[in-house]
């Protein structure tokens, strides 16, 4: 590849391999005129919950409800409409910004002559309660939290005001206990309207802000917590004054036909209770299945909570909670594909590898996660992992790794082991046992190959974390022997393992092979710590062979299901487009020919018909679009499967190129035994060797260990000196 070619790319898009052409201005004018729009949404949105306690808000609200209700949806639409219709317009205008996003043209740039801060990538909580939090991450959990306390201040500063009308002291602590319950349930469905939006794995929304999903659990965990604290101190202020007046029992057990029903409220908040106090850390580690099981129980929290305020209170949070309806439908239909593992290897180090088939339209980042579950283990467990192959590795295979650290993983490893024995006796009645078949949701990621726009990047792994930087190290050199857009030009791999009987996952990437003169380009430093040796071992000769059985099933021709959120744009597109179109056909239909005629008012019965109609719309409207789309892909041109396909699945490293691999002259390796990294001494060495340029730093592996890099890129960032680098923190790890 040509020296000048080579050193100043910048990926900006990842539709990367098209001609590196700039973008015509009508496309350019038109996303800057759908960005500026969905940011003057969103703020006029937010600006009404933050005034809508105060007395314009009131009238604000109340002006629009005047001039809506008198429509066929009549106050539930205003409402809804007032509340949710923001966030349906930016999903709408999210799909035309991705859409020409996708359709822009590569464009290369020179890279930043001086480093810059960034609010998402600068770590400035490293430990505690939220984990590692970036700058941009710690403004938005500041605007939340005083958007909480700004409007429970409100509420406060107004009802203690009216409190001058009541004598009895006693009557006026039952009074304000029951207001600030009300108040507090209000709060709640605010927190509410954005609980649902983080975890839509397949979001445009989280496809708009290209912020993958494995990240936006973690707010979801955030928003979580504070709902349920808050819908929980809105039922403890009402127990205490049915307590003080004696009515407990009653208020309970009370089912208002009109106004709040009580009954409905105590069992969605049990629900809500139950699946807080399972999702705490000490029991989720412990017991994650109960967890994952008792999280279920949100279908009946948000069942009876329609039921408890009736539909036009509860249409202030439905939006968010329609689209995760939309994601969970969409999910439901592609887990239930069959997958062929056109692969499985069980590896000396206790590792697995899976290569599962993929059809070439579906398309994945290096980044990327797939959710894996084998039906011949269980029914009912999923399992996340990052993806350890390059898209441009093969059109027709994606592959992960899988540490064996659990009952399901050593299940895996066992069924797998067997099968390889069952081929190598080659015994007739065995062979229905050949196949392993599994399902799959995703691939979920960043909308965008971040790692290719970092010119230097520092890949810090520990363990089986390697498998993502394997993927990395892949797309890096595929894209230099392909003279695509990529700019990384420095990469330093660090990777503590605990034994060296792990080394040969990194050796699987066989450089030589992929880019034969990658030296000429990259410069590539790799040092591994072996943790819990001080010294090698007497098959450190064969570290670069990898051993274990393997299996290779005949495939039954099924591939992974395009039918994913972050797939098709257009398709996503028109998914969310046409549900969100059919509730509202839906709605408006069942006033006309039901609520109207019958003089329905039960605010509880009206409740549970707009949930009915939030699920009707989403199967009946939702499962049409994903008729058609299967539809589409089925009838689509395919190209013919080549014998490429059987390279791509059987393609194992060659030893025979390890040697010409060391003797690349910007490419060193180094193993340590007894040692951990000191990643103070090997910063403050990349901060004097490397000089004023930004920094990518992708971490993947426990807690601890993101939390010690978070730490260092803080200080480095921090105490930096004029010609000294930027760290920026990226986290890759999967944490729930």
């Amino acid at each position: 590849m040509a020296e000048n070619s080579a050193c100043e790319p910048l990926l900006l898009c990842d539709n990367v391999g098209k001609s590196n052409k700039k973008s015509p201005l009508f496309l350019l004018s038109v996303k800057w005129a759908l960005k500026i729009l969905m940011w003057v949404i969103f703020v006029l949105w937010v600006s009404l919950l933050f005034i809508y306690p105060l007395e314009l808000g009131s009238k604000v609200s109340l002006t629009w409800i005047n001039a809506t209700s008198h429509s066929l949806y009549g106050v539930t639409g205003s409402i809804f409409l007032l509340f949710g219709g923001p966030v349906f317009l930016i999903a709408f205008l999210a799909i035309l910004q991705v859409a020409i996003s996708k359709e822009e043209e590569v464009e290369e740039k020179p890279a930043p002559k001086k480093a810059r801060f960034r609010l998402w990538t600068f770590p400035v909580i490293v430990d505690g309660p939220f984990g590692v939090v970036s700058a941009g991450e710690f403004i938005g959990i500041l605007v939340f939290s005083v958007f909480i306390i700004w409007i429970a201040s409100v509420y406060i500063i107004k009802d203690s005001s009216k409190l001058s009308g009541i004598r009895s002291l006693w009557e006026k602590s039952v009074w304000m206990l029951e207001i600030t319950g009300l108040r507090f349930g209000l709060i709640g469905l605010f927190c509410l309207a954005f609980l649902f939006l983080p975890v839509s794995r397949g979001s445009v929304l989280l496809r708009l802000v290209d912020i993958p999903f494995e990240h936006a659990a973690r707010y979801h965990v955030w928003l979580g917590h504070l709902t349920m604290l808050i819908f929980s101190l809105h039922g403890l202020f009402y127990v205490i004054a049915w307590t003080m007046k004696g009515e407990l029992i009653k208020e309970l057990l009370d089912w208002k036909n009109i106004g709040i029903a009580n009954l409905p409220g105590v069992i969605s908040l049990s629900a809500g209770l139950l699946m807080w106090v399972t999702s705490l850390p000490p029991v989720r580690r412990v017991q994650f299945e109960l967890f994952f099981y008792t999280h279920q129980l949100y279908v009946v929290f948000v069942v009876f909570l329609a039921l408890h305020v009736g539909d036009f209170v509860f249409s202030i949070a439905a939006a968010g909670i329609f689209l995760f309806m939309l994601d969970r439908f969409i999910r439901f239909f592609q887990s239930r594909s069959t997958v062929d593992i056109v692969s499985a290897k069980c590896l000396p180090c206790g590792t697995v590898e899976l290569i599962l088939s993929k059809p070439a339209s579906l398309h994945y980042n290096a980044l990327s996660w797939i959710f894996v579950q084998v039906r011949e283990l269980s029914w009912l467990q999923w399992h996340p992992f990052s993806v350890s192959s390059s898209p441009l590795d093969g059109k027709y295979h994606i592959a992960v790794l899988i540490k064996v650290l659990g009952d399901w993983t050593e299940k895996l490893r066992g069924r797998i082991m067997n099968i390889s024995d069952q081929e190598y006796q080659k015994e007739p009645l065995l062979q229905p046992f050949y196949n392993i078949t599994a399902s799959v949701e995703g691939p979920y990621g960043h909308e965008s190959p971040y790692h290719l726009t970092y010119a230097n990047l520092i890949l810090v792994a520990g363990g089986i974390g390697i498998s993502p930087f394997l993927a990395i190290l892949n797309d890096v050199l595929h894209h230099i022997n392909e003279k695509k857009p990529c700019l990384p030009r420095k990469i330093l791999i660090v990777w503590a393992v605990k034994k060296s009987n792990e080394l040969p996952l990194l050796h699987s990437v066989d450089m030589g092979s992929i880019c034969p003169r990658f030296s000429d380009t990259l410069d590539l430093e790799i040092q591994t710590y072996v943790t819990r040796e001080s010294e090698p071992s007497l098959e450190e000769g064969e570290v670069h062979k990898l051993g274990g059985s393997s299996v290779f099933p005949i495939p039954n021709g099924s591939a992974m299901s395009v039918l994913v959120g972050t797939g098709h744009i257009i398709w996503s597109g028109i998914y969310v487009l046409v549900p969100t179109i059919g509730l509202a056909i839906t709605l408006g239909l069942l006033n006309i020919f039901y609520i109207n005629p019958s003089g329905i008012t039960y605010w509880w019965y009206k409740g549970l018909l707009f949930i009915a109609c939030m699920v009707a719309s989403v199967v009946i409207f939702g499962g049409l679009v994903i008729g058609l789309w299967n539809y589409w892909d089925r009838k689509a041109p395919k190209a013919e499967v080549s014998e490429d396909f059987e390279k791509e699945i059987t393609r194992s490293p060659q030893t025979e190129n390890d040697e010409n691999t060391r003797n690349h002259e910007n490419f060193t390796s180094t193993i340590r035994y007894g040692e951990r990294p000191d990643f103070r001494e090997i910063f403050g060495s990349i901060s004097e060797k490397w000089g004023d340029v930004d920094i990518g730093v992708i971490v993947c592996g426990p807690p601890t260990l993101q939390t010690s890099i978070a730490r260092e890129c803080r200080g480095q960032n921090i105490n930096r000196r004029k010609n000294h680098p930027i760290f920026h923190f990226n986290s890759h790890s999967f944490d729930l």
